[in-house]
């Protein structure tokens, strides 16, 4: 039920360290992080289990690596399987990795 994926708005919250994905107003899911110099570590992602299974995780790591390539000079140190698992399936954002 990926269709409600477009509606999902991702934005950061960097008071709580995490990327907030909204859907209907409603937080749906968050994926945290830290900053570690010129990186950002995500270290864990949530999806309310009410949203699980309508594309909010997929979203939600677009979302933040769009804001992140946007914003520049940071790369991304995925330690949260889901984000790391995304990338590797996202060409497009591998250039995005620390190493």
């Amino acid at each position: 039920m990926a269709d409600n994926a477009e509606n999902v708005i991702v934005t950061n919250n960097p008071e709580l360290l995490r990327y907030e994905a909204h859907l209907g107003g409603d937080l749906a899911g968050f994926a945290a992080y830290r900053l570690d110099g010129d990186r950002i570590v995500f270290t864990h992602t949530e999806v309310d289990p009410a949203f699980e299974g309508k594309g909010i995780g997929s979203s939600l790591a677009r979302g933040a690596l769009d804001d992140v390539r946007a914003n520049g000079g940071l790369t991304v140190l995925p330690l949260c399987p889901f984000i790391k698992g995304w990338i590797a399936k996202h060409e497009d954002y591998q250039d995005l990795l620390a190493h």
